[in-house]
């Protein structure tokens, strides 16, 4: 499923609807190049859900914790590491909390190892203009539904 989107407001609108689907245990794997839209889309969803706290990206931190209405949120960026120093992280421990959402840029280094996750897939068309293709791994399509609406 893909949507395009003309703007880095329509990108925040766009993370902001799919927020609505999330729940606790949720794992997104945002993927594509630099600067494709990934950080923007976080920061609807995290709008989405509720935080007002500022989205900056994580590329230096490995990891951003925010608190939403109901949930915390853990934004990380796999972008200078390789998959094992990832797993060697401990990042696993963060995933699949009942209280918690993972936003995982650059994370088709471990999405092998994930046992379910919702993939985001970011690609440029222009010079605003970007496609957005959701896909999903062990759940079912009502995780992307919002699409379709």
């Amino acid at each position: 499923m893909k949507i395009k989107t003309y703007s880095e407001q329509e990108t925040i609108e766009t993370g902001k609807k799919f927020a609505q689907l999330l729940k606790g245990k949720d794992v997104i794997v945002l993927e594509g190049e630099l600067g494709g839209g990934k950080t923007t889309f976080t920061k609807g969803i995290l709008q989405g859900l509720g935080s007002k706290q500022k989205v900056l990206s994580p590329s230096f931190t490995l990891m951003r914790q925010y608190k939403a209405k109901k949930f915390f949120i853990y934004h990380f960026d796999l972008y200078r590491i390789k998959r094992a120093d990832a797993l060697n992280l401990g990042i696993e421990d963060f995933l699949y909390s009942d209280k918690s959402i993972s936003l995982i840029e650059w994370g088709d280094r471990i999405k092998r190892d994930l046992d379910r996750c919702i993939k985001v897939e970011f690609s440029f068309l222009g010079q605003n203009i970007r496609s957005i293709k959701f896909s999903t791994k062990g759940y079912g399509n009502e995780k992307i539904k919002f699409i379709s609406d």
